[in-house]
């Protein structure tokens, strides 16, 4: 849908300044996603950190005539005389005001799911239910905050039947604007559980807040088995019809089947685990080349009584939330209309919830970035912009592999012109098509190379799949097109240990650190040593976007790495190396300067190359007595020095607290800044231009607030480690393997070289590849340690291998193929470092690169 640009200054409430045409399809919030520039609003929002009105000459630049603003460039009438400016208040109050008269236009069922945790799975599983047979509109991901919903509602449009949105709050207060804005018929609550508690008094108070969603729905989904969920409904006030569904044992159920036991529930529940089961593919392409359309699974039955009819539904999953999100799912499908018979069928080929934009590197210098979990107009924008937002600094081609999309409501020929508009606007340069529909609408894209195939199987037959080479890939589509096999083909498989890095938590631990520091206060971030195993390409990319404002690495190569994989902002490098000056001039790198020998080589290489002012970072030592001038004995001739040339400049000035992390150094943390402030505001002095001061790291950012001076310095903290007390915040990197063969070994025999490991009972053997080549370190096993496996504890046993490891498996039920976790979200890299006496830096700095890592995004 489009509003003329009258339209929306009558629904937000805004004073224009300009007298431009225009009709409004997109609303923008975030300049990096720009499309469609000529039928853009941009609202320009307000945070601690930025202001999106420092974006509005760029994006002016870039063809976008329409701007929601706080206040009006002083040089609207000469430099922006073709653009209209709605000013308002608060242009987030006016971008969730148009969000809400939207939804308004709109006499249809609408879904409003919130809870702690399961709101993107019970979205999406509804949205796999219901879209067989009615036009979804749904939160793109995990759209689901005060600016996430309003974008969401926004694509609601004149074919959408059903409306799916999350809505998440983190604070009291909060849900009222995001209710106006969804205004759900039909409301679902999802598990309670510790996120954001500590905003909140009690539980109640949150269950509260997050049942304002409902106030004005028809009808409530939730589990009655939770006390405090029933008991806040209960206490609401809620008028409208209540859907609580309870488990119950066989026993019980047989009870109300029977009509023994009252229904008092909307929907009670008897869940019978662990059947075997042969569940037939549904693959609407055709069977996937080389396999069986039929497979083995373990199937969960539900039984179920709703409204007094007994039905029964299969899932192919077993985990307990899982199976509650699936009664969640089916209380609204059976309320929408959803015929018991029906919802057997679409619950058994439900596919898991795929929450992520995986990166994974990929063969002949391929980089794969997989969707392949859905496919749709909306998720395609986002995984398209997921991608242009990625610099390629190797001159390889944006190659698009789609499938047919179904049930958009939109005719083909409409449909696939729009998605070739897309294509084209966010970069495209090669398009493969997936699928009859676009087959028959191939002439709709006007793209360089495109090549269209009916099936998956005819796609990686072809010399086009066999000549895909040195390109960046983005697979999105359907997994009923068996767009997994594409992903499986074309990655390059070099290990079966593989590093997940999960780009969301850098993100949550970067804001995490932010939420201490003044707005004004300048962040340094640590990408060195391949960002602590990380790795540091796909790491700076995500900071880049996210705009800090120096990173650092250790010496000019990894700085090099860096600038030829697109980044762009300033990085400081530690430990420069002589021998590397021009390397750090030709590649814009700034170093660090700690002793006057560095000092004088590196001004006469500038001057040498005729360069002048070139900005470096002067190092103090305060107390670590590692690198550094002394503040006291060398800070006057570093000011003679530095003031007697012409060819390097101070940018900043800093120095490294020895123990910020322990109150137990608080003492010697203060003689230190004393030091440090004494000594950088002499060399402020001595210069006219801002010298930037920086002494706070990870642990000081939280301990010590009031030293932040310009700029603080992000490292571990970043990786999701709290040094202050080894507490995980997100969890970056988590390294998984898996079992490669499990054997019985009675007891008293040995496992492992110098048969250390002596078995004290009959046991089962697992052996995993992974050793210490990979960054297992040997002092782990001899049971030393564990890792998990399917949610248990498996010690080491014997020695650690230099390529595989031996795990105890006896009392896991478990088999060969099974994942393991060596560290990550259900064993903390911390427990690793604690059980051989040394540090998280070391555990994930260890890691080999032969480990292959695969980089998502929730």
């Amino acid at each position: 849908m489009k509003y003329s640009i009258e339209k929306v200054i009558t629904l937000i409430g805004a004073r224009r300044i300009g007298r431009a045409d225009a009709n409004i399809g997109w609303i923008l919030t975030d300049s990096r996603s720009l499309c469609f520039p000529e039928e853009t609003l941009f609202f320009a929002l307000r945070s601690e950190r930025n202001d999106g009105h420092n974006y509005i000459h760029d994006l002016y630049r870039r063809g976008v005539r329409n701007f929601v603003v706080e206040h009006v460039p002083e040089t609207a009438a000469t430099e922006y005389a073709d653009a209209n400016f709605l000013k308002v208040v608060s242009p987030r109050a006016a971008l969730q005001r148009l969000a809400e008269r939207h939804r308004d236009e709109f006499d249809i069922p609408v879904v409003g799911i919130t809870g702690s945790h399961g709101k993107t799975i019970v979205k999406e599983w509804l949205y796999q239910l219901l879209s067989p047979q009615m036009v979804v509109t749904r939160s793109p991901r995990s759209y689901n905050s005060q600016i996430g919903v309003p974008l969401s509602v926004w694509l609601i449009g004149e074919h959408t039947e059903v409306g799916l949105f999350e809505a998440g709050i983190s604070e009291p207060g909060e849900m009222q604007a995001l209710r106006d804005i969804i205004q759900p018929t039909i409301g679902v609550l999802t598990s309670l559980g510790a996120p954001h508690q500590e905003n909140f008094r009690t539980m109640e108070e949150k269950c509260r807040e997050k049942l304002e969603l409902f106030h004005d729905a028809q009808v409530i989904v939730y589990d009655s088995d939770d006390d405090i969920v029933s008991r806040c409904i209960r206490r609401s006030g809620f008028g409208g019809d209540k859907i609580g569904w309870s488990i119950v044992s066989s026993g019980q159920f047989d009870d109300v089947v029977s009509g023994r036991s009252a229904d008092a529930v909307g929907m009670t529940v008897w869940v019978e685990r662990g059947a075997d089961s042969d569940v037939a593919a549904d693959n609407e392409a055709g069977s996937i080349a080389g396999t069986d359309a039929r497979h083995e699974t373990v199937t969960t039955m539900i039984h179920y009584i709703y409204k007094g009819v007994a039905g029964t539904y299969r899932l192919p999953f077993m985990d307990e939330a899982s199976v509650k999100c699936s009664i969640a799912c089916a209380c609204v499908a059976l309320y929408l209309g959803v015929v018991p018979e029906e919802l057997d069928r679409r619950m058994s080929r439900l596919e898991p919830v795929a929450m992520r934009l995986e990166v994974k590197e990929g063969r002949n210098g391929c980089t794969i970035i997989n969707d392949s979990y859905n496919s749709d107009v909306n998720s395609l924008d986002i995984a398209l912009d997921f991608m242009s937002r990625r610099p390629d600094h190797h001159g390889r081609r944006r190659t698009l592999v789609l499938s047919d999309i179904y049930q958009s409501g939109e005719s083909e020929e409409t449909l696939y012109k729009e998605v070739a508009e897309l294509a084209v606007k966010r970069g495209v340069e090669k398009f493969i098509g997936i699928g009859k529909a676009l087959c028959r609408q191939a002439d709709s894209f006007r793209i360089g190379e495109k090549w269209f195939f009916a099936d998956v199987n005819e796609f990686i037959s072809s010399d086009v799949f066999r000549s895909l080479r040195d390109e960046v890939i983005l697979i999105k589509g359907s997994r009923s097109f068996g767009f997994d096999h594409i992903t499986e083909l074309l990655e390059r498989k070099v290990h079966e240990t593989i590093l997940e890095v999960n780009l969301n938590a850098v993100v949550a631990n970067l804001n995490y650190y932010r939420s201490f520091m003044h707005p004004e206060t300048k962040l340094v971030c640590m990408v060195k040593a391949d960002a602590y195993g990380a790795g540091a390409v796909e790491v700076a990319k995500t900071l880049q976007d996210h705009r800090v404002d120096y990173m650092a690495v250790a010496v000019a190569d990894e700085g090099v790495i860096l600038r030829k994989n697109g980044i762009t902002g300033n990085i400081m490098i530690m430990n420069p190396e002589m021998t590397a000056f021009k390397t750090i001039f030709d590649y814009d790198l700034e170093p660090e300067v700690y002793s006057f020998r560095l000092m004088d080589a590196l001004i006469h290489a500038a001057e040498k190359e005729g360069i002048t002012g070139w900005p470096v970072h002067i190092k103090l030592d305060t107390g670590m007595h590692r690198l550094g001038f002394d503040p006291e004995r060398d800070i006057d001739e570093v000011i003679r020095r530095l003031k007697g040339q012409n060819a390097i400049i101070p940018r900043s000035v800093f120095s490294h607290f020895v123990g910020s992390d322990s109150h137990g150094f608080d003492e010697f943390s203060a003689r230190q800044f004393r030091l440090f402030d004494d000594a950088s505001r002499k060399l402020q002095s001595a210069f006219d231009h801002r010298i930037l001061r920086h002494m706070d790291n990870s642990a000081g950012i939280e301990q010590f607030p009031e030293r932040q001076l310009d700029m603080c310095r992000l490292g571990l903290g970043l990786y999701g480690v709290d040094p202050c007390d080894n507490r995980i915040l997100n969890t970056v990197s988590t390294l998984r393997t898996t079992i490669l063969q499990l054997r019985h070994v009675p007891v008293y025999e040995t496992v492992g070289y110098s048969r250390r490991g002596v078995l004290s009972r009959d046991s089962v053997i697992g052996a995993i590849p992974i050793g210490y080549a990979d960054g297992l370190n040997r002092h782990l096993g001899n049971g030393r340690c564990y890792c998990i496996v399917n949610g248990k504890k498996a010690p080491y046993v014997g020695n650690i291998c230099m390529d595989v490891a031996m795990i105890d498996v006896t009392d896991i039920d478990c088999k060969e193929g099974d994942a393991v976790e060596i560290f990550g979200p259900e064993l903390p890299v911390t427990v690793l470092s604690d059980a051989i006496g040394t540090i998280p830096y070391e555990i994930l700095t260890s890691v080999s690169g032969r480990v292959k890592k695969v980089y998502y995004q929730d």
